[in-house]
């Protein structure tokens, strides 16, 4: 029987079958899942903010991509997973409220995508498949046996990517 290993927000777990990952409302947050299909040691990150720069004497350095992502992939790559073998599949980054289109920068949601996307372009980790911004939150649940992330939001079919 499958174990689930429940993500919170500003947070990341790893895992291997037959545990698998989920986390719960990603609305301008972004999920980011890293996988690897030899081993099948999986990370899943809920991170709300997309640069621990811009914030000073904040003690939760995963509420951030940049740093959230670099521990959660130090940790896999410390249980022997090759960085070679990893991919990365993200969902997730809304835009929650209308306003934010007079803003940029008000746009977390786009922010945090950018920076996953940065993050994971500079650590050579291709994004396999996304199903990132519009206008409606998620909840996604990742299963490292076959490597499918599974997204629910309100109103919308269950996707599988």
């Amino acid at each position: 029987m499958n174990e689930l290993v429940r993500v919170g927000m500003a947070d990341y777990k790893i895992c291997r079958p037959p545990q698998y990952l989920s986390t719960l409302g990603l609305g301008s947050c972004i999920g980011v899942v890293l996988y690897d299909k030899k081993t099948k040691w999986s990370g899943m990150a809920h991170v709300m903010l997309p640069d621990s720069t811009k914030i000073n004497h904040n003690a939760n350095r995963h509420k951030f991509v940049d740093t959230c992502l670099s521990d959660m992939l130090s940790e896999l790559l410390a249980k022997g997973v090759d960085k070679a073998d990893i991919v990365a599949k993200i969902a997730g980054g809304a835009r929650m409220f209308a306003y934010t289109s007079f803003n940029e920068h008000l746009n977390i949601g786009e922010n945090n995508i950018e920076a996953a996307r940065l993050f994971l372009s500079q650590h050579q980790i291709p994004i396999v498949a996304e199903d990132v911004g519009e206008f409606h939150g998620r909840t996604i649940e990742f299963y490292p046996e076959d490597g499918k992330l599974h997204i629910r939001a309100v109103g919308k079919s269950v996707s599988i990517i």
